[in-house]
């Protein structure tokens, strides 16, 4: 809070000065070309990014599309999931609708047939996605499951699929087993920063996940990680992550916008308004200027007509298709606006 009380003291004296506007143009472009010169921002600067107004937005965006076109070139890495196991799950995580303590009136199954997942395969593949992610409900999958999520991935693999697990909290064995499977990929998000994640869920820990993710690490997995914004956290919350995920090396950032949905504990939570989003989505091309920042769910009902910004705002990977219990957008859509935009995605 001191942090920012003395920036907005600043802030206060160089509007006074009338110099607040030349004062944010000078702050943007020394950001970009020092992240453009390969060095890295602190976090002080990194806040600075944060204390930018809404009336600055098209100039921060414009300067990180340039920072993703520098990085990461035209290319819109497409991946698309299948919710292969439903309902649940033994966690208490207040924005899931799997939870074991939510109400919401969602599908609940077992684990699907190998069927459903080729047939769920083959129509990411046609829709355009490069990687295809298996996704299961609850704490971590059974190891009986685990044999036949196996033998799914060699499948999806033979489709000329990169094929992505999330399977929960996973041991480094469980991990190999899927590895030497073909799997490509594991994603396992931290969901926010360690402050304020007891905030979010009370059933397994921040460092529970860390877990995870140095065994995913271990085995020579990729690494997808990122997390939800919109659960009540601070812009040094949204800080705080970004750099822990610089930290951890994640290859992916997936940035999920929170979809309060009925019978959740964040049901009436309000939604980001769509400028926030748009201002964190530039913020991690800022600090993660060499990661893929994939957006996911929440973007159309946070967004709306917002989401044909995401790119210039710094993104250059997307989930298509529905997700995991809400639904997304036609695949179609996204992928002729990548194509009318000069951008490519195969």
């Amino acid at each position: 809070m001191r942090r920012f009380s003395l920036c907005h003291q600043k802030l206060l004296y160089l509007k006074h000065c009338g110099l607040l506007r030349l004062h944010y143009g000078l702050m943007i472009t020394k950001l970009t070309n020092k992240v453009l010169e390969g060095k890295i921002l602190i976090k002080n600067e990194a806040l600075d990014i944060c204390s930018l107004p809404n009336s600055r937005l098209y100039e921060l965006m414009a300067a990180a599309s340039a920072i993703r076109q520098h990085y990461r070139s035209d290319f819109i890495d497409l991946c698309s999931i299948v919710n292969a196991k439903s309902g649940g799950c033994s966690e208490d995580c207040s924005f899931c609708a799997q939870s074991y303590e939510s109400k919401a009136d969602i599908e609940r199954y077992p684990l699907k047939s190998y069927k459903e997942i080729g047939a769920a395969a083959m129509s990411a593949k046609k829709n355009g996605a490069r990687r295809f992610c298996l996704v299961t409900g609850g704490k971590k999958v059974l190891d009986g499951e685990l044999i036949k999520l196996s033998d799914m991935l060699k499948h999806i693999s033979a489709e000329r699929l990169l094929p992505c697990a999330t399977l929960g909290l996973l041991n480094e064995d469980s991990l190999r087993l899927l590895k030497d499977s073909g799997l490509n990929r594991y994603h396992h998000n931290i969901e926010t920063s360690e402050r304020f994640f007891p905030q979010v869920c009370h059933t397994h820990t921040f460092k529970d996940k860390v877990k995870t993710i140095e065994a995913a690490k271990s085995t020579g997995l990729s690494l997808c990680s990122g997390g939800i914004f919109g659960l009540g956290e601070t812009w040094e919350d949204r800080v705080e992550m970004a750099f822990f995920l610089r930290d951890i090396e994640a290859d992916s950032i997936p940035i999920n916008f929170l979809t309060p949905v009925a019978g959740t504990k964040m049901a009436d939570v309000p939604p980001l308004d769509p400028i926030v989003a748009l201002k964190i989505i530039s913020l991690y091309r800022f600090i993660l200027p060499e990661r893929e920042i994939r957006i996911c769910g929440g973007r159309m009902q946070t967004l709306g007509e917002f989401n044909s910004f995401i790119y210039m705002a710094g993104a250059d990977g997307l989930l298509i298709g529905n997700y995991l219990t809400t639904t997304g957008r036609s695949p179609a859509l996204d992928t002729r606006f990548i194509e009318q935009t000069g951008l490519r995605y195969k």
